[in-house]
């Protein structure tokens, strides 16, 4: 089994391998040339966006500077905006559903390091997966850890650190993450509004 596959399937795997080395420096690659495109060729960075996410809905934007390991692990849906200083470390699987608005500085952190000083320092680590559902809105500043599920239509205030599941149609917050409360119904028929 070579390292890629190990990661793919969430075992320990040596993250310095050839090969995983070689498809992160074309990624950063990648990552670098859309970071130069200047704001009014919109219609160029796009298209470099499509060409280099796993899967992409038909209208996207995230405003550089974007900084992603593997484009190939990254999915994102219909509609999807993410503002200023995006990253995603996407050793494992970074799904995004439809119409989800992410903030500035938010980050997806699927990769994970063994607790033991030895393995560590040998470059060995795990990624696990992270999903983002539909109509989901990030508020600025959001960090989200490896193997989280986040729900259809939940809102995660600004500065959480989500280290675990948060099931749909609630706000969520804090350091670490805690469903606040249920949206209402109002809410989710957009009768009622902030």
């Amino acid at each position: 089994m070579t390292e890629t596959e190990k990661r793919h399937a969430g075992l320990l795997y040596h993250a310095y391998d050839e090969q995983i080395r070689k498809d992160y420096l074309e990624s950063r690659s990648i990552c670098f040339r859309y970071n130069q495109i200047p704001p009014e060729r919109e219609a160029e960075r796009e298209a470099l966006l499509k060409s280099y996410l796993r899967k992409t809905g038909e209208h996207l934007t995230i405003e550089p500077p974007f900084f992603c390991d593997f484009g190939f692990n990254v999915e994102v849906g219909e509609n999807f905006y993410a503002n200023y200083n995006l990253t995603i470390l996407s050793g494992a699987l970074v799904r995004f559903g439809d119409h989800v608005f992410l903030g500035p500085n938010c980050g997806f952190y699927p990769p994970e390091h063994p607790h033991d000083p030895q393995t560590r320092n040998a470059g060995m680590e795990y990624a696990f997966p992270i999903t983002v559902g539909n109509n989901v809105w990030m508020g600025g500043g959001v960090t989200v850890l490896s193997g989280v599920t986040i729900g259809d239509n939940t809102i995660i205030g600004a500065g959480s650190v989500v280290t675990k599941d948060i099931p749909a149609n609630v706000i969520a917050a804090g350091n670490p993450c805690k469903v606040l409360r249920p949206l209402s119904e109002e809410e989710l028929s957009g009768k009622r509004h902030l």
